[in-house]
């Protein structure tokens, strides 16, 4: 994800869908990941709670990747729809699966869903970057354990 452009491509766009849910699955450092979002205005709605800006995300991302192992994002679709030439709105679907270990108990459990998601996506500095991002619906797959929230 490094361009210098003055308008949003759908190619980039798409580019910046899959690395977000690579870093994700890779638990990768907060600050590789952040470079994904926007700087200002970041707003960020998950079934757990809305978050804003940066800080607000760096403490969510702290807490799942505390949470959460063995995490697998895998992209179902992405529609994008261009607002203007730095600015798109995004309909994810994304299967995710992972694994909860919730003190005491003896085993870890397993989780998985379909998430439909909406993003607004806008050129920042070049690069497209996540300004809000909403889990809009959250599926559970058949045997998945509760999400718990």
């Amino acid at each position: 994800m490094t361009t210098t452009d003055t308008r949003l491509t759908e190619e980039a766009v798409r580019t910046l869908v899959q690395e977000w849910y690579q870093a994700l699955d890779r638990h990768a450092p907060v600050e590789e990941v952040v470079r994904y979002l926007a700087d200002e205005g970041l707003v960020m709605h998950f079934p757990e709670g809305t978050l804003r800006g940066l800080d607000g995300f760096r403490s969510w991302y702290r807490d799942v990747t505390h949470r959460f192992f063995d995490e697998v994002h895998e992209l179902t679709s992405v529609d994008v729809r261009f607002v203007s030439p730095v600015r798109a709105e995004v309909r994810v679907v994304v299967n995710w699966q992972t694994k909860v270990w919730n003190p005491p108990a003896p085993h870890s459990e397993w989780l998985g869903f379909d998430a439909t998601q909406t993003w607004s996506v806008v050129l920042q500095d070049g690069t497209p970057r996540i300004l809000t991002y909403t889990v809009d619906d959250l599926a559970p797959m058949p045997g998945s354990a509760d999400l718990g929230v």
